[in-house]
């Protein structure tokens, strides 16, 4: 073999050398950034988690438990809509920051109204405020105050129903002011009245609110919603359908 083609050999392998030891180095260096990057990210949530729990005393409500008008079921935290007599009890713990319990409102809303109205379902309202402890801020709470606050008026089903239809992002606090739930007020008849201007303001039933999203946060629940058929969670059954729901509601009515 020449001189010359062992000169080339050697450079060849001193080449690939080289270049195996820059893809180390590379390799090294991306497996740092990729750490790196992770405990950004970990430290990042540790960061929100803090602030989640440094702000999770704060804006809670003191003074006595005011439940609403016509609150019912243990500790007065339901708010029933329909027929005391019906046969068959829907229970359904919302939020009204809760992306999924409007998507439920959205597809269930005429069907519930329905049953409701015929006397076959009675529907048992319970508030939660768990987006509030996910994303921070208060709107879930005010909300559920206002919607009380409406109760109080004898106008939490439609109150309810506006609160659903005009949700704002769930990252969007916009109910935390009550500006926005006065102004939604004005979109069900009778209900924009001083009195019911001063139970928001005043966050009347905020305590009611606070215990009542303490009995969801202890009940085992999954999530916003839980929906309950008779004490069977229907939210969970994928073949559940609003059809469905009124074949068993009209099945247990008919006895």
């Amino acid at each position: 073999m020449s001189e010359k083609n062992r000169e080339g050999k050697r450079t060849a392998r001193e080449r690939l050398a080289e270049e195996r030891a820059k893809q180390k180095t590379a390799d090294k260096r991306r497996r740092v950034l990729i750490v790196g990057a992770s405990v950004v990210c970990v430290l990042g949530l540790a960061a929100v988690i803090g602030v989640i729990a440094a702000n999770s005393g704060k804006d809670k409500a003191s003074g006595p438990v005011v439940a609403p008008s016509g609150a019912n079921g243990q500790d007065s935290l339901a708010v029933p809509v329909g027929q005391e007599g019906a046969k068959s009890t829907l229970v359904v713990w919302e939020d009204f920051r809760c992306p999924a319990c409007k998507a439920f409102e959205a597809a269930y809303r005429p069907t519930i109204h329905e049953l409701t109205g015929s006397g076959k379902l009675k529907v048992e309202y319970h508030l939660a405020t768990i987006i509030d402890g996910n994303m921070g801020g208060t709107g879930s709470r005010n909300a559920a105050n206002a919607a009380a606050c409406a109760q109080d008026a004898g106008k939490f089903p439609a109150y309810h129903d506006v609160l659903y239809e005009n949700q704002p992002e769930e990252t969007s606090d916009d109910y935390a002011e009550n500006g926005k739930l006065l102004e939604l007020a004005k979109k069900v008849d009778g209900l924009d009245t001083p009195a019911f201007r001063t139970c928001v303001e005043k966050g009347t039933h905020n305590t009611w609110v606070d215990k009542s999203a303490a009995a969801f946060r202890n009940g085992g629940f999954s999530g916003t919603p839980t929906v309950l058929l008779d004490g069977k969670n229907i939210y969970q059954d994928r073949t559940m359908t609003p059809a469905k729901l009124k074949q068993q509601v009209e099945a247990a009515a008919k006895g």
